[in-house]
């Protein structure tokens, strides 16, 4: 085995285990696409989900089918028909998506199944259960249109589910419900998923569809940035979702997104969308630091906000200690009262638990982040993290490109989160004039 491998794996290796460790007893509802599954995907995400599963995670995947049901109406010479993004499901519309259930679910199940050695499933023993978990009623008449076998979710068996993954099993969910006369009603996947996230209080959602992600705001024409928003608070996910036009079609940006925001407005606080034609985004989302696709979240707002003028003394008095022994630099109040729109705070029952100020240099398109403070009681529960993403955010909507510290403590903190160690003369002139080079502190910069 190469040195250089064992110098790329080790390390890699290393920076993954904290979300393994964070991931682990959590539950997770995927929906998966049938367009995923007519482009070949099936076996890759099966891989990846048994190596999620085998980390502790709990699974429930939802399939769709719109592409195989469509197929199979045109073989027998009937068009798919859509109102309003919505299949009208008649009576032949019916027999195929029950055709087309019927044959996905043997399809995962067999590639849940598989194990030969020298392959990622090789030793796996995924235990795939499905059943009639999910009660439905009607659409019914909506605008003069009959929905007819289109159905809407009522009632979802938690109980059950969860006693399915509590033994260790994944859940498979087809998008269909039963009446309780026993009939049978064609679903949407997106709201199936959404739903059972809801009723589960699962701790993520992931969609992973057509699209690679979203944006909510326009880039420059020149701007080299990455063309989509990794994380959207849910805020700006609801006024996003308010702009675009209602959304018909997978590709439409609102298709997925009016999900997203609708489980996290009921207690699901991670969201996502990404993209199936990426082999391993599932991996890529959930266990590297910046994903790959969006991810909605409720950050709980009331909580993690920009500061105002009643603030200043909740974050004296966290930063005071830092500031005495050495980690910060000292900030007279006058300072911290002149400053506090350019300060984050997270806030929990009245008291300021972590804070940070961004300072932006807009000649230079960059900005510092200064103060960035996190009290001891709660440290390692991420707060660092939110304050980070947070300044990131409003860094952006400024159109800055970069984001600056300058730290003596804590400079493999930001290394881990995707800043690099420059030279001080790199600094915008105007806080190169600043600097103190008695304090010699590191800069480091990240990309934004």
């Amino acid at each position: 085995m190469s040195a250089v491998f064992n110098f790329t794996f080790v390390p890699w290796f290393r920076a993954v285990a904290p979300y393994i460790h964070m991931h682990r007893g959590k539950t997770f509802v995927i929906g998966m696409t049938g367009e995923a599954i007519a482009a070949g995907k099936l076996g890759g995400i099966v891989t990846d989900l048994a190596l999620i599963q085998s980390m502790g995670v709990k699974i429930v995947l939802v399939h769709g089918f719109r592409p195989q049901v469509n197929e199979q109406l045109q073989a027998k010479g009937h068009e798919p028909r859509f109102v309003h993004g919505q299949r009208v499901t008649d009576a032949v519309a019916l027999d195929c998506a029950q055709e087309a259930a019927g044959q996905l679910r043997y399809e995962i199940e067999a590639a849940f199944s598989q194990g030969l050695p020298n392959t990622p499933m090789a030793g796996a023993t995924v235990r795939v259960i499905s059943g009639n978990f999910l009660t439905a009623r009607p659409m019914g008449i909506i605008d003069g249109v009959d929905f007819k076998h289109t159905g809407v979710v009522r009632k979802i068996d938690v109980a059950g589910i969860t006693r399915s993954l509590d033994s260790g099993a994944l859940v498979l969910l087809s998008p269909f419900g039963f009446s309780p006369t026993g009939e049978a009603f064609n679903l949407a996947m997106e709201e199936v998923a959404t739903s059972v996230a809801i009723a589960l209080q699962a701790d993520k959602l992931v969609f992973m569809s057509e699209r690679p992600g979203l944006r909510v705001r326009p880039l420059e024409p020149e701007a080299e940035d990455n063309p989509i928003d990794t994380e959207i608070p849910l805020a700006d996910a609801r006024a996003l979702l308010a702009r675009l036009p209602a959304p018909h079609e997978p590709t439409d940006p609102g298709f997925y997104l009016r999900h997203c925001v609708s489980a996290c407005e009921h207690g699901v606080e991670r969201s996502h969308i990404i993209p199936f034609t990426v082999d391993g985004s599932l991996l890529l989302e959930i266990y590297v630091h910046d994903g790959i696709g969006t991810m909605v979240v409720d950050e709980k707002l009331e909580s993690l906000r920009e500061a105002a003028a009643d603030d200043v003394g909740g974050i004296l008095q966290l930063i005071e200690p830092f500031e005495k022994d050495g980690t910060l630099v000292k900030r007279s109040r006058t300072e911290i009262e002149r400053d506090i729109a350019n300060y984050t705070v997270i806030e929990h029952d009245g008291v300021i638990f972590a804070c940070a100020a961004l300072y932006p240099y807009p000649e230079a398109k960059t900005g510092e982040m200064a103060a960035l403070t996190v009290s001891p009681q709660s440290q390692s529960q991420g707060d660092g993290e939110k304050i980070l993403k947070r300044i990131e955010q409003r860094a952006r909507a400024i159109r800055l490109s970069s984001l600056f510290v300058l730290t003596t403590r804590t400079m493999h903190w930001f290394i881990k989160r995707g800043f690099a160690p420059v030279d001080p003369d790199w600094l915008p002139e105007a806080r190169k004039r600043k600097y103190n080079w008695d304090r010699r502190s590191q800069v480091l910069v990240k990309k934004l």
